[in-house]
């Protein structure tokens, strides 16, 4: 008897701005170190990932340039706001993730981090960047498909 568990997610931020300026090829759930500091300023909403990426280190992987505010509340044990924050995969994952990062022009991007069930994780994202001439045919795309809506609804 398998007892199914259900899955609670409470979104905390976008990256909004990746899906314009990346192609995502693939995306993956993973789990993030983090300080208790950290998860309190989080669970009150306050992170960025607009300018994060992510890189594989020593067969490790980080998130670079994630943006957490300090918690008020805290005080000597609040952290770096900006420091490289460990994300948490399966060494195949990470293996896999080496080989198809090796390809030209691939880069793994955050997307969305989150709670699950009570955990932060972040969705990871193996992108690959636009050209100027595919970002202004993904806004050409939205515009048409807007028009759309508007006659539709009159």
């Amino acid at each position: 008897m398998t007892i199914q568990m259900e899955k609670h997610i409470k979104i905390i931020a976008r990256n909004k701005k990746a899906t314009y300026d990346y192609f995502i090829e693939e995306k993956i759930e993973c789990g993030i170190v983090l300080a208790g500091t950290e998860v309190k300023s989080l669970r009150q909403g306050k992170v960025s990932i607009k300018e994060s990426y992510a890189d594989i280190v020593d067969g490790e992987v980080f998130v670079y340039q994630m943006n957490i505010t300090p918690y008020e509340m805290g005080n000597i044990h609040n952290q770096d706001p900006v420091r490289p924050r460990k994300l948490l995969l399966h060494k195949r994952q990470i293996r896999r993730l080496i080989g198809l990062k090796q390809r030209q022009g691939y880069t793994l991007v955050p997307l969305t981090i989150y709670f699950s069930n009570n955990r932060v994780k972040l969705e990871l994202a193996l992108a690959k960047g636009k050209k100027m001439h595919d970002k202004r045919h993904a806004v050409a795309k939205q515009d048409a498909k807007r028009r759309m809506e508007r006659a539709i609804r009159r």
